[in-house]
């Protein structure tokens, strides 16, 4: 059955759908300012929605019985005009660093607990419209509504939104039998990503743990937890130790030869050219990066960075770590953000273990500080070599707990693809769904 459209200003819609502004539909109520350090995880008697939680961590549908919501510290923080939260009230972020400002969560099982909207947000309730539990949520995190929000953006650092800029933008209204079967297909899919999303957190907190207790702290030697069936001593050296004795390869500290590549230079194919920020959670982004051509890498006289280094960055972001594994060229161009190691002598020092080493809590800490000792945060070469590393003598135990961490780094890349192409359906769905071109009823 061909099912009738009409033009509005958002597009084609199906005809019994409607459309009524922002502000026909919500009357804005109070919020608060506290900042995250009035905040708290333990307990209290009021909970505060902070606006980088929308950003970064709450779905479009607030579940209030099972997200971890923050507590206020002290009540008399909170201003006597701020208004308690409701069922079906929508929070919108009205700041963030980037185009995800105007995110919005629509608020859900509150029960008796009491809930408030805190800085950089804008809470709103319904004062029109009839609208199904979690419609508001799902409709005003899709692109049909976001994309009306772009043109009121402002600011360059910082981006953000205001009530009144946004008060001409468009609410969808379809039939609420319509709403409730949409937002039912919709929240089936959220939990399949929920449910992942709980089993990549649940292998993280292990990792952390145990890099904790699998590495000595501070100046011990003696790790808290070992892998059975080793016994011998670990050692303490310095990386530059390791250098020095030809166990580790790492390039000279000082300057290339040759100014870096500009933004004219970079070519679609050819010598990746890795930035700190193309390296992120254990991963090289290789397929993303930007590349130059050979000739233009040969005249940078550092750098060379090949499969099997671990990589380090050491500024501007500091302390991310992989190993270099998917490149399909000889070599790949590492600009003074980034560090390679290559081991040369395999029988010493285990490529795995020294990832996983420089993913520990103690070596992080250090580096970190070091860096932080900088005008800008920045840790050089031959600072980098003075730093200590901690390592069984056994090679054969630098090898398993190498292994044990990767296979964890395996889960947690398994579960975060399940939770991914979720994530792709969720996106196609919202977009067939919110928009009536595929119809329910």
């Amino acid at each position: 059955m061909v099912r009738e459209l009409k033009h509005t200003e958002i597009g084609d819609i199906p005809v019994d759908w409607e459309l009524q502004t922002f502000d026909e539909t919500f009357r804005v109520i109070s919020n608060n300012t506290l900042s995250r350090e009035n905040l708290n995880n333990c307990g209290g008697a009021v909970r505060n929605i902070h606006y980088g939680d929308i950003l970064t961590k709450f779905p479009e549908v607030l579940d209030c019985n099972e997200e971890e919501i923050p507590y206020i510290n002290e009540l008399s923080l909170l201003s006597s005009s701020t208004q308690l939260l409701q069922d079906g009230d929508i929070v919108v972020a009205d700041t963030a660093e980037d185009e995800t400002v105007g995110k919005v969560i629509e608020v859900q099982n509150l029960g008796d607990s009491k809930l408030v909207a805190g800085l950089h947000t804008i809470p709103c309730r319904v004062k029109k419209g009839d609208f199904a539990p979690g419609w508001l949520g799902y409709y005003m995190n899709s692109d049909l509504f976001h994309n009306q929000i772009l043109p009121y953006i402002t600011g360059i650092k910082v981006s953000s939104i205001s009530k009144g800029a946004i008060s001409e933008t468009l609410i969808l209204v379809p039939p609420f039998d319509e709403q409730e079967k949409i937002v039912q297909s919709l929240n089936k899919i959220q939990l399949l990503m929920t449910a992942e999303t709980k089993v990549v957190n649940k292998i993280k907190l292990v990792k952390n743990g145990c890099l904790s207790k699998m590495f000595p702290q501070k100046d011990d030697t003696v790790p808290e937890m070992r892998l059975p069936g080793f016994t011998e001593a670990w050692e303490q050296r310095k990386l530059g130790e390791l250098v020095k004795e030809g166990i580790l390869e790492a390039p000279l500290d000082g300057n290339h030869g040759e100014k870096h590549p500009t933004s004219d230079e970079y070519v679609d194919s050819g010598i990746p050219f890795l930035m700190a920020s193309d390296i992120h959670n254990g991963e090289v982004n290789i397929y993303s990066c930007k590349h130059i051509t050979k000739e233009r890498a040969e005249r940078l006289d550092k750098g060379f960075a090949r499969n099997g280094d671990v990589l380090l960055t050491h500024k501007a972001t500091i302390g991310e770590t992989a190993i270099l594994s998917n490149l399909m060229t000889e070599y790949a161009m590492l600009t003074p953000q980034v560090t390679y190691y290559r081991i040369k002598n395999e029988e010493r020092l285990n490529r795995e273990y020294l990832y996983s080493f420089f993913n520990s809590l103690d070596f992080q800490t250090e580096l970190k500080t070091k860096a932080a000792q900088s005008t800008r945060p920045y840790i050089g070469i031959t600072a980098q070599q003075n730093l200590k590393i901690i390592l069984p003598a056994e090679i054969d135990e630098q090898r398993k707990i190498g292994l044990y961490f990767r296979n964890l780094d395996h889960l947690i890349t398994l579960y975060q693809c399940k939770c991914d192409k979720y994530s792709n359906i969720k996106k196609g769905m919202m977009s067939d769904l919110l928009t009536g071109k595929i119809r329910l009823v």
